[in-house]
């Protein structure tokens, strides 16, 4: 009697063993499919755990997980190979579903008393990966150490790529890797790249050192991708050109990744001439090797050299990737190029790229940027699940167009929808805020901000100092500007702009000194405010000393807004004459005075110069002014001189550039709610209830005596607006 199989069921098992490692090796899943149906009928499957195996890991190295599954579930005596067929499987996938799947695999394993080995714990760190699970990734260490499976190279390596991928783990990282018996290639090259992603250069160049010292010439292309990867500052770049030298002396330079790399390294610390000679040369370009270099024109402010390489791209038929369109269409998004945009909208579409989540935040940004708002939210609208970071492009848009309201209306919904801000949707709130005067609204988004644990670094902190500051809240402001752990120079300049435009000129003055103190030096933006603030408070001498001090000692040239302020400084100390001399000396410092002589207009109206009122009109006429206030004042001013023939040549002249004034509007905020006045607007529901009170507080007022100044300028500006 023979207990084993006979020496021809041997012969004819190993043949079919064979064909299903030919057909899983070359991926052949019709004829695979084909072999295990005539396992199945024969029922030769079923007698061999080995041919079971081999049908599971078939139908996993193909990415048919279903299949797969429902193969695994068959075997009646599953040993540790059928486990770990399917659970690699899964893990090899990366997705998020099926690394959850691996986990849930792994407990009915343990329910099922059969132990892992190295192998299993390979896929379940690699699942772990993908889910950044640091928590459940400390439990199977614990265990795979118990077990003693973690000496295996490659056990470690996957290990310590989890620990690497969960955010601020990089020292339990280094202490494994340092811990490691064995080390190989894809040891040193996840290291690096840990520290890579978490901006740590210095480490990251430490471990290419000590790679070095142990291997010699012994390293490859993915060590060399890993660490240029890491280098993305300008002060790093002189390490960077070492490492270019390096593999380039080696041969590595002419393979594609080291290639990349290198344009991606040179591109991020901002040398792109660089980068675009090792582009040049690059004997091998694919999409990553375009993409980085239309990507680091676009980031170091090019955009016009981005667009360019991306239409020589399109013309030398390489098709771009997911990667190359969000940099081109950011390109369009600084560059404020609508129609170009507009274009690779229709490409991406025609390629079949719109669907992805990275491509539409791309182009929410895009239109948002570039002031159509309308498709902007059409695109937001059209994904079910959007995430946080196109919310705040969303957001940041209707900012950045001035649709306030429907910023913070954004802002509510993503709240009810149960989404978590963060800290640049603050900001773009915060900003709506500031523009609406909103300060109750700006007080409870300071309550969300400390809610969802937010510190006071900028940018939030210069946001909210902002906030308040605009908002007249200038006790809170200041609380909020000093609890901050490190000031910024936009934080300085918030601050000093709320002081300067709430009429507290001297403190502004004062913060300003502070600042020069703190060795904070100032911008533009700051002289501004400064100037701003002298002219509030009249002090002509002190501002004229700081426009000096602007160009004298910081080397920062005046531009049309410094100038502005000193004419407005000039007009509001009743210095006309001077204020005419200093626009007429500013001509060959700017490109047209059409804001200074508007200015001037202004102040000779308030001090009724009519004579150099008329003057200044007069040039701005000539300059082609389109802004209908200015024909206003002219025509007044005309009026009460009495030249009724210079009064009907200028309003000839605004009819014949099609100028017209635009209607005054205002609005308030009452109970968390906007209430907008627009001149001649019958719109507001309560319109007949706020004219009735309207007519009685007049009705009062004349009752109680009070009779109104006259001017005739202001009078014939009421005339033009009915």
């Amino acid at each position: 009697m023979s207990y084993g199989p006979s020496s021809v069921a041997l012969e004819s098992f190993a043949s079919l063993f064979t064909k299903i490692l030919h057909y899983t090796q070359h991926k052949n899943l019709p004829k695979g499919q084909c072999l295990h149906a005539h396992l199945i009928k024969t029922g030769i499957s079923s007698s061999c755990i080995y041919l079971s195996n081999s049908i599971v890991n078939l139908y996993a190295k193909c990415h048919r997980l279903f299949d797969a599954h429902l193969a695994f579930q068959e075997i009646q005596n599953k040993d540790i190979v059928s486990w770990n067929c399917l659970i690699n499987g899964y893990s090899q996938l990366g997705r998020r579903d099926s690394s959850i799947s691996v986990l849930n695999l792994f407990k009915q394993m343990r329910r099922e008393n059969s132990l892992p080995n190295p192998h299993t714990f390979s896929g379940i760190f690699t699942a772990v990966s993908t889910l950044e699970d640091a928590f459940t990734g400390k439990q199977a260490h614990c265990l795979g150490f118990k077990l003693g499976c973690l000496s295996d190279v490659f056990v470690g390596s996957s290990l310590l790529n989890m620990y690497c991928k969960a955010g601020g783990h990089l020292v339990d990282a280094r202490k494994m890797f340092d811990e490691m018996p064995e080390r190989n290639s894809v040891s040193w090259t996840t290291m690096i790249s840990g520290y890579a992603t978490q901006r740590l250069v210095k480490e990251a160049l430490g471990v290419f050192r000590v790679i070095l010292w142990e291997r010699g010439q012994d390293v490859n292309e993915f060590v060399f991708t890993s660490v240029l990867s890491a280098i993305a500052l300008p002060e790093f770049i002189y390490v960077g050109k070492q490492i270019h030298g390096f593999s380039l002396k080696n041969g590595f330079l002419w393979t594609v990744s080291v290639a990349n790399a290198t344009v991606t390294m040179y591109a991020k610390c901002g040398s792109l001439d660089d980068a675009c000679w090792v582009f040049e040369l690059s004997s091998e370009k694919n999409s990553i090797t375009w993409s980085a270099i239309i990507t680091g024109y676009a980031q170091n402010g090019d955009c016009v050299k981005a667009l360019k390489l991306f239409s020589e791209m399109h013309f030398c038929g390489m098709n771009p990737s997911e990667y190359t369109l969000v940099g081109v269409l950011n390109a369009c998004s600084d560059f404020d190029a609508l129609r170009e945009g507009k274009q690779v909208h229709g490409y991406l579409i025609k390629l079949g790229f719109e669907p992805q989540m990275y491509i539409l935040t791309a182009l929410v940004d895009m239109y948002a940027k570039c002031g159509n708002v309308t498709d902007a939210r059409r695109g937001f609208d059209y994904l079910k699940e959007p995430d946080i970071v196109l919310w705040t492009s969303m957001i940041a848009g209707y900012v950045n167009n001035g649709d306030n309201e429907n910023a913070m209306g954004m802002y509510c919904r993503l709240l009810m929808e149960g989404v978590v801000p963060n800290e640049l949707t603050m900001v773009s709130v915060l900003k709506a805020c500031s523009s609406l005067a909103a300060l109750e609204q700006g007080k409870q988004i300071h309550a969300h901000i400390a809610k969802h644990g937010f510190s006071l670094e900028a940018p939030i902190g210069s946001a909210l100092s902002t906030m308040y500051a605009k908002s007249g809240s200038l006790h809170e402001g200041d609380l909020v500007f000093r609890r901050m752990p490190a000031r910024d120079l936009v934080s300085w300049n918030s601050m000093m702009s709320g002081l300067s435009q709430n009429g507290r000129g001297v403190e502004a003055l004062e913060l300003f000194e502070e600042m020069l103190l703190d060795g904070t030096r100032p911008d533009y933006v700051t002289f501004v405010n400064i100037l701003s603030a002298c002219s509030h408070m009249g002090l002509v001498k002190r501002g004229w000393k700081i426009f000096k001090m602007m160009s004298y000692e910081f080397g920062i040239e005046p531009r049309l807004e410094h100038f502005a302020c000193m004419v407005d400084m000039f007009g509001r100390a009743g210095k006309l004459y001077e204020a005419k001399e200093f626009i007429e000396s500013a001509a060959n410092h700017v490109d047209h005075g059409l804001c200074l002589w508007r200015i001037l207009l202004s102040a000779c109206r308030n001090y009724r110069n009519y004579e150099l009122g008329a003057y200044a009109g007069e040039k701005l006429m000539e300059l082609g002014s389109q802004e209908s206030s200015a024909y206003v004042l002219l025509s007044s001013i005309y009026s009460a001189l009495g030249r009724l023939e210079d009064v009907e040549r200028v309003r000839r002249l605004m009819n014949l550039r099609g100028v017209s004034k635009e209607p005054g509007c205002s609005w308030i905020e009452l109970k968390s709610q906007f209430h907008v006045f627009v001149v001649g607007d019958q719109l507001h529901a309560q319109i007949v209830d706020i004219r009735e009170e309207l007519w009685r507080l007049s009705k009062l007022m004349k009752d109680e005596g009070y009779k109104p100044d006259f001017d005739p300028c202001l009078e014939l500006e009421g005339v033009m607006d009915i």
